[in-house]
Protein backbone atom coordinates (compact mmCIF):
# COMPACT_ATOMS: atom_id res chain seq x y z
CA UNK A 1 0.00 0.00 0.00
CA UNK A 2 1.19 3.31 -0.91
CA UNK A 3 2.22 5.86 1.81
CA UNK A 4 0.61 9.14 1.56
CA UNK A 5 2.50 12.16 0.28
CA UNK A 6 3.51 14.52 3.27
CA UNK A 7 1.88 17.19 1.17
CA UNK A 8 -1.42 15.54 0.92
CA UNK A 9 -2.34 15.46 4.59
CA UNK A 10 -3.07 17.89 7.04
CA UNK A 11 0.20 19.25 9.48
CA UNK A 12 -0.69 18.95 12.99
CA UNK A 13 -0.69 22.97 14.17
CA UNK A 14 2.47 24.02 16.23
CA UNK A 15 2.00 25.94 19.39
CA UNK A 16 2.83 29.95 19.19
CA UNK A 17 6.68 30.24 20.50
CA UNK A 18 6.46 33.08 23.24
CA UNK A 19 10.25 33.73 23.74
CA UNK A 20 11.87 35.68 21.04
CA UNK A 21 14.89 34.11 22.16
CA UNK A 22 13.83 30.41 20.72
CA UNK A 23 12.52 32.50 17.78
CA UNK A 24 16.02 33.77 17.61
CA UNK A 25 17.51 30.18 18.02
CA UNK A 26 15.67 28.66 15.29
CA UNK A 27 15.96 31.11 13.14
CA UNK A 28 20.23 30.32 13.40
CA UNK A 29 19.55 26.86 13.41
CA UNK A 30 17.64 27.03 9.83
CA UNK A 31 20.17 29.44 8.58
CA UNK A 32 23.04 27.09 9.32
CA UNK A 33 21.50 24.01 8.24
CA UNK A 34 21.12 25.73 4.67
CA UNK A 35 24.51 27.12 4.65
CA UNK A 36 26.33 24.48 3.09
CA UNK A 37 23.96 23.88 -0.25
CA UNK A 38 23.85 28.38 -0.54
CA UNK A 39 27.69 27.84 0.00
CA UNK A 40 27.69 25.28 -2.79
CA UNK A 41 25.62 27.47 -5.22
CA UNK A 42 27.49 30.53 -4.43
CA UNK A 43 30.69 28.84 -5.47
CA UNK A 44 29.10 27.74 -8.49
CA UNK A 45 27.67 31.71 -9.00
CA UNK A 46 28.30 32.06 -12.55
CA UNK A 47 25.93 28.82 -13.27
CA UNK A 48 24.40 28.89 -16.63
CA UNK A 49 20.44 28.29 -16.25
CA UNK A 50 19.41 24.53 -15.33
CA UNK A 51 18.45 22.20 -17.46
CA UNK A 52 14.43 22.59 -16.96
CA UNK A 53 12.84 19.91 -14.34
CA UNK A 54 11.13 16.61 -15.29
CA UNK A 55 7.48 16.85 -15.52
CA UNK A 56 6.29 16.37 -11.92
CA UNK A 57 4.05 13.23 -13.16
CA UNK A 58 6.76 11.52 -14.22
CA UNK A 59 9.40 12.57 -11.14
CA UNK A 60 6.52 10.57 -9.19
CA UNK A 61 6.02 7.66 -11.19
CA UNK A 62 10.14 7.18 -10.88
CA UNK A 63 9.73 6.71 -6.66
CA UNK A 64 6.80 4.05 -6.76
CA UNK A 65 8.59 0.84 -6.96
CA UNK A 66 6.97 -2.21 -8.90
CA UNK A 67 5.60 -4.64 -7.53
CA UNK A 68 8.61 -7.26 -7.90
CA UNK A 69 12.23 -6.39 -7.70
CA UNK A 70 15.34 -8.30 -9.26
CA UNK A 71 16.67 -11.03 -7.54
CA UNK A 72 20.02 -9.09 -7.12
CA UNK A 73 21.10 -6.45 -4.55
CA UNK A 74 22.22 -3.31 -6.25
CA UNK A 75 20.85 -4.91 -9.56
CA UNK A 76 18.97 -1.90 -11.61
CA UNK A 77 15.01 -1.23 -11.39
CA UNK A 78 14.87 1.59 -13.59
CA UNK A 79 17.11 4.94 -14.53
CA UNK A 80 16.03 8.36 -16.12
CA UNK A 81 17.88 11.46 -17.04
CA UNK A 82 18.00 13.90 -14.18
CA UNK A 83 19.04 17.56 -14.35
CA UNK A 84 21.31 19.03 -12.50
CA UNK A 85 19.81 22.54 -10.94
CA UNK A 86 23.80 23.96 -10.69
CA UNK A 87 25.68 23.50 -13.99
CA UNK A 88 28.50 25.40 -15.95
CA UNK A 89 29.85 25.09 -19.30
CA UNK A 90 33.72 23.66 -19.32
CA UNK A 91 35.76 22.18 -22.10
CA UNK A 92 34.86 18.71 -20.90
CA UNK A 93 31.05 19.20 -21.08
CA UNK A 94 28.73 20.83 -18.25
CA UNK A 95 30.18 21.03 -15.02
CA UNK A 96 29.65 18.71 -12.74
CA UNK A 97 28.87 15.78 -15.31
CA UNK A 98 26.18 13.89 -16.32
CA UNK A 99 23.18 12.68 -13.62
CA UNK A 100 21.08 9.65 -14.04
CA UNK A 101 18.18 9.19 -11.42
CA UNK A 102 18.12 5.61 -10.24
CA UNK A 103 16.09 2.49 -8.38
CA UNK A 104 17.55 -0.14 -7.26
CA UNK A 105 17.15 -3.08 -5.37
CA UNK A 106 18.61 -3.54 -1.67
CA UNK A 107 17.65 -5.86 1.60
CA UNK A 108 16.55 -4.05 4.37
CA UNK A 109 17.02 -5.21 8.19
CA UNK A 110 14.70 -8.08 8.08
CA UNK A 111 16.00 -9.42 5.19
CA UNK A 112 13.25 -8.29 2.82
CA UNK A 113 14.32 -7.07 -0.44
CA UNK A 114 13.72 -3.31 -0.96
CA UNK A 115 13.53 -0.55 -4.03
CA UNK A 116 15.84 2.44 -3.26
CA UNK A 117 16.64 5.35 -5.62
CA UNK A 118 19.56 7.73 -5.62
CA UNK A 119 21.35 9.35 -7.91
CA UNK A 120 24.95 8.82 -10.45
CA UNK A 121 26.88 11.64 -11.56
CA UNK A 122 29.61 10.80 -14.47
CA UNK A 123 31.72 13.72 -14.25
CA UNK A 124 32.97 15.88 -16.82
CA UNK A 125 36.08 16.60 -15.11
CA UNK A 126 39.15 14.21 -15.99
CA UNK A 127 40.74 11.94 -12.84
CA UNK A 128 44.20 12.63 -12.79
CA UNK A 129 44.87 10.60 -9.59
CA UNK A 130 46.06 7.92 -11.57
CA UNK A 131 44.47 4.01 -12.89
CA UNK A 132 40.66 3.90 -13.46
CA UNK A 133 38.34 7.11 -12.45
CA UNK A 134 37.08 6.01 -8.97
CA UNK A 135 33.90 6.27 -7.32
CA UNK A 136 32.70 7.68 -4.35
CA UNK A 137 29.29 6.44 -2.66
CA UNK A 138 27.72 9.77 -0.90
CA UNK A 139 25.57 9.02 1.95
CA UNK A 140 23.42 12.18 3.03
CA UNK A 141 23.42 13.82 6.08
CA UNK A 142 19.73 14.08 7.74
CA UNK A 143 17.09 15.14 5.05
CA UNK A 144 14.03 14.44 6.88
CA UNK A 145 11.61 11.53 6.37
CA UNK A 146 9.07 12.86 3.94
CA UNK A 147 9.64 11.85 0.22
CA UNK A 148 10.54 15.41 -0.98
CA UNK A 149 13.38 15.26 1.24
CA UNK A 150 15.26 12.96 -1.14
CA UNK A 151 18.87 13.90 -1.76
CA UNK A 152 18.75 12.96 -5.51
CA UNK A 153 15.74 15.68 -5.27
CA UNK A 154 18.33 17.57 -3.54
CA UNK A 155 20.47 17.56 -7.00
CA UNK A 156 17.69 18.49 -9.27
CA UNK A 157 16.03 21.39 -6.69
CA UNK A 158 19.36 22.47 -3.52
CA UNK A 159 16.56 24.25 -1.92
CA UNK A 160 12.38 23.07 -2.57
CA UNK A 161 9.27 24.36 -1.12
CA UNK A 162 6.58 22.05 -1.52
CA UNK A 163 3.75 23.11 0.32
CA UNK A 164 5.06 23.76 3.51
CA UNK A 165 8.26 21.61 3.09
CA UNK A 166 11.16 23.01 3.53
CA UNK A 167 13.88 20.61 1.74
CA UNK A 168 17.58 21.95 1.46
CA UNK A 169 20.27 19.12 -0.53
CA UNK A 170 23.26 21.19 1.14
CA UNK A 171 24.67 17.73 0.89
CA UNK A 172 25.46 19.25 -2.98
CA UNK A 173 28.72 20.90 -1.61
CA UNK A 174 30.94 18.02 -0.90
CA UNK A 175 29.12 16.01 -4.40
CA UNK A 176 30.09 19.17 -6.60
CA UNK A 177 33.55 18.90 -4.55
CA UNK A 178 34.52 15.24 -5.35
CA UNK A 179 33.35 15.57 -9.16
CA UNK A 180 35.32 18.88 -9.33
CA UNK A 181 38.20 16.27 -8.69
CA UNK A 182 37.00 13.72 -11.74
CA UNK A 183 35.51 11.41 -8.96
CA UNK A 184 32.30 10.06 -10.09
CA UNK A 185 30.02 9.98 -7.47
CA UNK A 186 26.99 7.74 -6.52
CA UNK A 187 24.62 9.20 -3.99
CA UNK A 188 21.73 7.01 -2.00
CA UNK A 189 18.35 7.74 -0.94
CA UNK A 190 18.34 5.54 1.77
CA UNK A 191 15.70 3.29 2.05
CA UNK A 192 12.02 4.95 1.90
CA UNK A 193 13.43 8.69 1.36
CA UNK A 194 11.54 9.36 -2.04
CA UNK A 195 10.34 5.88 -2.71
CA UNK A 196 6.11 5.81 -1.64
CA UNK A 197 6.27 2.57 -0.68
CA UNK A 198 7.09 2.72 2.86
CA UNK A 199 8.49 5.07 5.15
CA UNK A 200 12.64 6.32 5.56
CA UNK A 201 14.28 3.97 8.39
CA UNK A 202 16.15 6.88 9.53
CA UNK A 203 19.50 5.82 11.17
CA UNK A 204 18.68 2.02 10.81
CA UNK A 205 22.08 0.47 11.07
CA UNK A 206 21.50 -2.35 8.47
CA UNK A 207 19.23 -0.92 6.08
CA UNK A 208 21.38 2.38 5.96
CA UNK A 209 24.81 0.26 5.45
CA UNK A 210 23.22 -2.06 3.00
CA UNK A 211 21.88 1.06 0.80
CA UNK A 212 25.16 2.44 0.44
CA UNK A 213 27.25 -0.54 -0.52
CA UNK A 214 23.82 -1.50 -3.18
CA UNK A 215 24.17 2.24 -4.24
CA UNK A 216 28.22 1.03 -5.71
CA UNK A 217 26.59 -2.29 -7.15
CA UNK A 218 24.17 0.20 -9.05
CA UNK A 219 26.68 2.28 -10.20
CA UNK A 220 28.56 -0.06 -11.28
CA UNK A 221 26.14 -1.89 -13.37
CA UNK A 222 24.76 1.33 -15.30
CA UNK A 223 25.69 1.38 -19.00
CA UNK A 224 27.86 4.07 -20.31
CA UNK A 225 29.90 5.14 -17.81
CA UNK A 226 33.94 5.60 -17.61
CA UNK A 227 34.01 3.69 -14.41
CA UNK A 228 36.07 -0.06 -14.81
CA UNK A 229 36.31 -3.19 -13.05
CA UNK A 230 39.70 -1.97 -11.06
CA UNK A 231 38.05 1.53 -10.08
CA UNK A 232 38.57 1.99 -6.75
CA UNK A 233 35.68 2.62 -4.11
CA UNK A 234 35.19 5.19 -1.04
CA UNK A 235 32.43 6.01 1.20
CA UNK A 236 31.65 9.82 2.13
CA UNK A 237 29.40 10.86 4.81
CA UNK A 238 28.22 12.87 7.95
CA UNK A 239 26.10 12.76 10.54
CA UNK A 240 23.35 10.44 9.90
CA UNK A 241 25.44 9.88 6.83
CA UNK A 242 28.53 9.03 8.87
CA UNK A 243 26.53 6.23 10.45
CA UNK A 244 25.92 4.95 7.11
CA UNK A 245 29.05 4.74 6.18
CA UNK A 246 30.48 3.38 9.22
CA UNK A 247 27.78 0.95 9.00
CA UNK A 248 28.46 -0.23 5.57
CA UNK A 249 32.49 -0.21 6.40
CA UNK A 250 31.66 -3.16 9.32
CA UNK A 251 28.94 -4.93 6.74
CA UNK A 252 31.05 -5.16 3.68
CA UNK A 253 32.83 -7.76 4.25
CA UNK A 254 29.56 -10.25 4.81
CA UNK A 255 26.51 -8.20 2.54
CA UNK A 256 28.98 -6.69 -0.48
CA UNK A 257 32.44 -8.76 0.06
CA UNK A 258 32.64 -7.73 -4.02
CA UNK A 259 32.50 -4.01 -3.06
CA UNK A 260 36.28 -3.35 -2.25
CA UNK A 261 36.75 -0.47 -0.22
CA UNK A 262 39.91 2.07 -0.47
CA UNK A 263 38.74 4.25 2.27
CA UNK A 264 35.93 5.48 4.58
CA UNK A 265 34.99 8.97 5.70
CA UNK A 266 32.74 9.41 8.41
CA UNK A 267 31.94 11.96 10.04
CA UNK A 268 29.92 13.00 13.76
CA UNK A 269 28.68 8.81 13.54
CA UNK A 270 25.45 8.22 15.49
CA UNK A 271 27.33 5.25 16.91
CA UNK A 272 25.38 4.87 20.11
CA UNK A 273 21.73 6.02 19.42
CA UNK A 274 21.12 5.72 23.43
CA UNK A 275 23.32 8.35 23.76
CA UNK A 276 22.71 10.49 20.32
CA UNK A 277 18.71 10.60 21.79
CA UNK A 278 19.91 12.56 24.88
CA UNK A 279 21.89 14.75 22.51
CA UNK A 280 19.16 15.40 20.38
CA UNK A 281 16.32 15.80 22.59
CA UNK A 282 15.79 19.63 23.86
CA UNK A 283 17.39 20.66 20.45
CA UNK A 284 16.90 22.39 17.01
CA UNK A 285 16.88 18.95 15.73
CA UNK A 286 14.22 17.09 17.99
CA UNK A 287 11.96 16.30 15.08
CA UNK A 288 15.59 13.52 14.94
CA UNK A 289 13.38 11.96 17.55
CA UNK A 290 10.41 11.20 15.46
CA UNK A 291 12.21 10.04 12.64
CA UNK A 292 13.85 7.60 14.43
CA UNK A 293 10.72 6.49 16.44
CA UNK A 294 8.70 6.15 12.75
CA UNK A 295 11.74 4.22 11.21
CA UNK A 296 11.90 1.54 14.05
CA UNK A 297 8.29 1.13 14.48
CA UNK A 298 7.96 0.22 10.76
CA UNK A 299 11.37 -1.72 11.01
CA UNK A 300 10.01 -3.55 13.83
CA UNK A 301 6.18 -3.79 14.49
CA UNK A 302 6.58 -5.60 17.40
CA UNK A 303 7.67 -2.26 19.36
CA UNK A 304 4.15 -0.92 18.66
CA UNK A 305 2.33 -1.69 21.83
CA UNK A 306 5.19 -0.39 23.88
CA UNK A 307 4.32 2.88 21.99
CA UNK A 308 1.41 2.58 22.62
CA UNK A 309 1.48 2.44 25.84
CA UNK A 310 3.71 6.09 26.24
CA UNK A 311 3.35 7.86 23.87
CA UNK A 312 0.25 10.46 24.17
CA UNK A 313 -2.42 11.88 21.84
CA UNK A 314 0.19 14.77 21.18
CA UNK A 315 2.92 12.34 20.63
CA UNK A 316 1.22 9.97 18.00
CA UNK A 317 0.38 13.51 15.85
CA UNK A 318 3.93 14.51 16.89
CA UNK A 319 5.03 11.04 15.29
CA UNK A 320 2.78 11.44 12.01
CA UNK A 321 3.24 15.25 11.40
CA UNK A 322 6.89 14.50 11.23
CA UNK A 323 6.80 11.42 8.81
CA UNK A 324 6.24 13.66 5.83
CA UNK A 325 8.19 16.96 6.77
CA UNK A 326 12.24 17.70 5.98
CA UNK A 327 14.92 19.18 7.97
CA UNK A 328 13.93 23.28 7.26
CA UNK A 329 10.42 22.86 8.61
CA UNK A 330 11.07 20.28 11.55
CA UNK A 331 13.21 23.06 12.59
CA UNK A 332 10.62 25.66 12.81
CA UNK A 333 7.58 23.23 13.98
CA UNK A 334 9.72 20.97 16.68
CA UNK A 335 12.76 22.99 17.37
CA UNK A 336 13.72 22.85 20.83
CA UNK A 337 10.87 20.60 21.86
CA UNK A 338 11.30 18.28 24.52
CA UNK A 339 10.26 14.54 23.91
CA UNK A 340 8.20 14.66 27.37
CA UNK A 341 5.70 16.47 26.24
CA UNK A 342 5.09 13.37 24.23
CA UNK A 343 4.76 10.77 26.52
CA UNK A 344 1.20 9.97 29.17
CA UNK A 345 3.53 10.01 32.27
CA UNK A 346 6.00 13.65 31.62
CA UNK A 347 9.04 11.01 30.93
CA UNK A 348 11.62 11.66 27.93
CA UNK A 349 12.28 9.61 25.14
CA UNK A 350 15.55 8.46 27.67
CA UNK A 351 14.49 7.59 30.43
CA UNK A 352 11.84 5.16 28.14
CA UNK A 353 14.44 3.65 26.70
CA UNK A 354 16.03 2.66 30.43
CA UNK A 355 12.91 1.53 31.34
CA UNK A 356 11.86 -0.63 28.47
CA UNK A 357 14.38 -4.26 28.10
CA UNK A 358 12.82 -4.70 24.32
CA UNK A 359 13.79 -0.81 23.26
CA UNK A 360 17.21 -1.20 24.71
CA UNK A 361 17.62 -4.15 22.96
CA UNK A 362 16.99 -2.94 19.72
CA UNK A 363 19.27 0.36 20.53
CA UNK A 364 22.12 -2.08 21.35
CA UNK A 365 21.62 -4.03 18.03
CA UNK A 366 22.29 -0.52 16.18
CA UNK A 367 25.23 0.35 17.87
CA UNK A 368 27.84 0.97 15.33
CA UNK A 369 31.80 -0.64 16.19
CA UNK A 370 31.14 -3.93 16.83
CA UNK A 371 32.57 -5.11 13.78
CA UNK A 372 35.51 -4.75 12.33
CA UNK A 373 34.99 -2.28 9.35
CA UNK A 374 37.06 -2.96 6.25
CA UNK A 375 39.38 -0.71 4.65
CA UNK A 376 40.96 2.14 6.10
CA UNK A 377 38.85 4.64 7.91
CA UNK A 378 38.68 7.75 9.00
CA UNK A 379 36.59 9.26 11.69
CA UNK A 380 36.10 12.83 12.46
CA UNK A 381 34.13 14.52 15.30
CA UNK A 382 33.69 17.89 16.31
CA UNK A 383 34.78 18.04 20.47
CA UNK A 384 31.82 20.52 20.84
CA UNK A 385 29.33 18.42 19.51
CA UNK A 386 26.32 18.82 21.78
CA UNK A 387 23.84 16.89 19.18
CA UNK A 388 25.91 13.88 18.08
CA UNK A 389 27.92 13.73 21.13
CA UNK A 390 31.53 13.73 20.35
CA UNK A 391 31.96 11.06 22.90
CA UNK A 392 29.91 8.09 21.27
CA UNK A 393 31.79 9.53 18.13
CA UNK A 394 35.21 8.97 19.20
CA UNK A 395 34.17 5.84 21.38
CA UNK A 396 33.29 3.96 18.06
CA UNK A 397 36.78 4.84 16.96
CA UNK A 398 38.22 3.26 19.99
CA UNK A 399 36.29 0.43 19.27
CA UNK A 400 37.69 0.31 15.71
CA UNK A 401 41.47 0.39 16.83
CA UNK A 402 40.98 -2.29 19.53
CA UNK A 403 39.37 -4.51 16.78
CA UNK A 404 42.83 -3.64 15.01
CA UNK A 405 41.38 -1.38 12.08
CA UNK A 406 43.09 1.37 10.51
CA UNK A 407 41.61 4.33 12.11
CA UNK A 408 42.70 8.05 11.37
CA UNK A 409 41.14 9.53 14.04
CA UNK A 410 40.58 13.30 13.56
CA UNK A 411 39.15 15.72 16.94
CA UNK A 412 38.19 18.66 15.67
CA UNK A 413 38.96 21.59 18.14
CA UNK A 414 36.44 24.65 18.19
CA UNK A 415 34.82 27.13 20.61
CA UNK A 416 31.57 26.44 21.79
CA UNK A 417 29.52 28.21 18.92
CA UNK A 418 25.77 27.84 20.72
CA UNK A 419 24.57 24.97 22.74
CA UNK A 420 21.88 23.09 21.01
CA UNK A 421 21.09 25.28 18.06
CA UNK A 422 23.01 22.50 15.41
CA UNK A 423 26.06 24.67 15.22
CA UNK A 424 28.68 22.76 17.14
CA UNK A 425 27.20 19.81 14.92
CA UNK A 426 27.18 21.90 11.34
CA UNK A 427 30.13 23.98 11.37
CA UNK A 428 32.61 20.50 11.95
CA UNK A 429 31.07 19.36 8.54
CA UNK A 430 32.33 22.57 6.66
CA UNK A 431 35.75 23.18 8.32
CA UNK A 432 36.87 19.80 7.88
CA UNK A 433 35.28 18.83 4.60
CA UNK A 434 38.10 19.80 2.18
CA UNK A 435 40.55 17.50 5.15
CA UNK A 436 38.16 14.78 5.06
CA UNK A 437 37.68 14.73 0.79
CA UNK A 438 41.28 15.42 0.46
CA UNK A 439 41.85 11.83 2.85
CA UNK A 440 39.79 9.60 0.59
CA UNK A 441 41.27 10.98 -2.54
CA UNK A 442 44.69 9.75 -1.74
CA UNK A 443 43.25 6.49 -0.59
CA UNK A 444 41.32 7.05 -3.75
CA UNK A 445 44.67 7.15 -5.88
CA UNK A 446 46.05 3.92 -3.91
CA UNK A 447 48.44 5.96 -1.34
CA UNK A 448 48.46 3.80 2.07
CA UNK A 449 46.53 5.40 5.24
CA UNK A 450 48.81 5.40 8.66
CA UNK A 451 46.43 4.79 11.29
CA UNK A 452 46.49 6.87 14.15
CA UNK A 453 44.83 5.20 16.89
CA UNK A 454 48.59 5.20 18.93
CA UNK A 455 47.48 8.70 19.47
CA UNK A 456 44.10 7.97 21.15
CA UNK A 457 44.71 8.24 24.84
CA UNK A 458 46.24 11.66 23.94
CA UNK A 459 43.20 12.65 21.88
CA UNK A 460 40.43 14.53 23.03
Amino acid sequence: MERSRATDRPRTASPTRSSSRSSTRLLLSAALVALACVGAQTAVAQAAPAAPAAPAATAAGFYTPPASLPAQNGALVRTEPLPLAISLPSLGGPFPGKATRLMYRSTDSNGEPVAVTGAYIEPSAAWRGGGARPLVAVAPGTMGQGDECAASKGLEHPILLEGDSVSVGYEDLSIYRLLASGVAVVVTDYVGLGTTDRLHTYVNRVDGGHAVLDAVRAARSLPGTSLRPESRVGLYGYSQGGGATAAAAELAASYAPDVQLAGTYSGAPPADLTETIKGIDGSALTGALGWSLNGFLQADPGLRPIADAHLSDKGRAALEDLSGMCIGDSLLAYGFRRSSSWTTDGKSLSQIVESEPRIQEVLDDQRIGNLKPSGPVRVATGVQDDIVPHRQSRQMAVDWCRKGANVTYEAIALPNLGDKIVTNHMVPLLTDQGAAIDWLKDRLEGRSAVSNCWSMPLQP
